[in-house]
């Protein structure tokens, strides 16, 4: 399936027209000219980071983030709706959540973290065989957010996979 644009140009004051579109759009990040997957990924991290580091449990964000993927249906539906286009690049509202996913289920740790940020970014923009299928057959919020989990979980198996054979350490 074919990325489409908008017929206009998103912009920060019409994301703060609706709070659903601020939220889809990550805060804002999903406005970035350049890479805004990437820098829709960065909220993610900052919050996996605040939650953990308050003392929240990774079972207690893995949670939070099953909450936050139903959740996230519709807000991606109505943010989808209100551009006209399906999937676009600057609703990253899945690549916070997903991320989120990632960092509950990896040990805590700069170098853990940085290889689990970089592998997520990885599977979700090549969107490997069947990330890709389900990208393109599974539409509306469901799909948005589904194909970022499924990245999320070849992250958590590749990052898991680096620890086990000593690639990266842990520590």
């Amino acid at each position: 399936m074919t990325k489409q644009a908008p017929a206009f140009k998103p912009t920060f004051s019409w994301l703060l027209q609706h709070p659903i579109r601020f939220l889809g759009f990550g805060f804002g990040t999903g406005l970035a000219p350049k890479a805004p997957g990437t820098f829709g990924t960065l909220p993610g991290v900052l919050l996996a980071g605040l939650l953990l580091g308050s003392g929240m449990s990774k079972i207690g964000l893995a949670v939070l983030c099953v909450i936050l993927f139903f959740i996230g249906i519709p807000i991606c539906n109505r943010t989808e709706r209100d551009l006209g286009v399906h999937d676009y690049g600057g609703i990253v509202w899945d690549e916070i959540v997903a991320m989120m996913l990632v960092l509950a289920c990896v040990p805590q740790g700069l170098g853990v973290w940085l290889a689990a940020f970089s592998a997520f970014r990885f599977f979700d923009a090549v969107k490997p065989p069947p990330i890709k299928w389900f990208d393109n057959k599974v539409s509306g919020g469901f799909g948005v957010m589904l194909d970022d989990v499924i990245a999320a979980v070849f992250s958590i198996i590749l990052i898991h996979a680096l620890l086990w054979t000593g690639m990266i350490s842990g520590a």
